[in-house]
């Protein structure tokens, strides 16, 4: 083999490496995406179960249920809530201070997620910080939310859903009173208050 063949003997090696890496990540990549959506409305097919403690209508829990995901298409979740509930829940939003419909309650009930209707707080560990959101030293029950990192607005803090469908309710703080020292900070969009006698 001469000196002028091996320089393109090279360059076909490294881009046969090239190319093959390049084809097998975008096929790799092409099984994930479809495996995870399906061809309806952008729904994942699969989306799995979870956990959660279930409460009746009395406030009272009854158990634990393993359930499916709830999980829409972003059509019918624009469908089924209100334009700020969308924003709020779907889209990581958050409502304007003192202006939902639950900040200032002091009924006795539970808070419910809006889009799947999970229990997710008592009026029982609510409390007024000052904030204008409605605010709770703790979650009904830890399997029913989830708490995520948030590095959104240039900031560290820890996001709270609602594990049943991934509603975005709000952020937890650690500015709050005993027993816990936590501030859920929620938003009255994501949840719907249910009275108790």
């Amino acid at each position: 083999m001469s000196d002028s063949q091996e320089p393109r003997k090279r360059v076909s090696r490294r881009a046969f490496i090239v190319t093959s890496a390049g084809a097998c990540g975008a096929l790799a990549l092409w099984s994930l995406e479809r495996s995870a959506v399906g061809s309806a409305g952008g729904k994942p097919t699969n989306p799995g179960t979870v956990t959660i403690v279930q409460f009746g209508s009395d406030g009272k829990p009854t158990g634990k249920l393993v359930v499916p995901k709830v999980v829409k298409s972003d059509a019918e979740w624009r469908q089924q809530l209100s334009s700020i509930s969308y924003e709020v829940t779907r889209r990581a939003g958050t409502e304007r201070p003192y202006t939902g419909n639950s900040w200032d309650l002091h009924d006795h009930g539970l808070f419910r997620c809006i889009c799947c209707d999970t229990a997710l707080f008592s009026s029982e560990t609510k409390f007024d910080s000052g904030t204008g959101w409605p605010s709770f030293w703790q979650p009904i029950a830890r399997e029913n939310v989830a708490e995520i990192r948030d590095g959104s607005l240039g900031m560290e803090r820890t996001a709270v859903s609602c594990r049943q469908c991934d509603a975005h309710l709000g952020h937890v703080f650690d500015d709050g009173p005993r027993p816990t020292g936590l501030r859920y900070c929620m938003n009255s969009a994501a949840m719907r208050f249910v009275k108790l006698a």
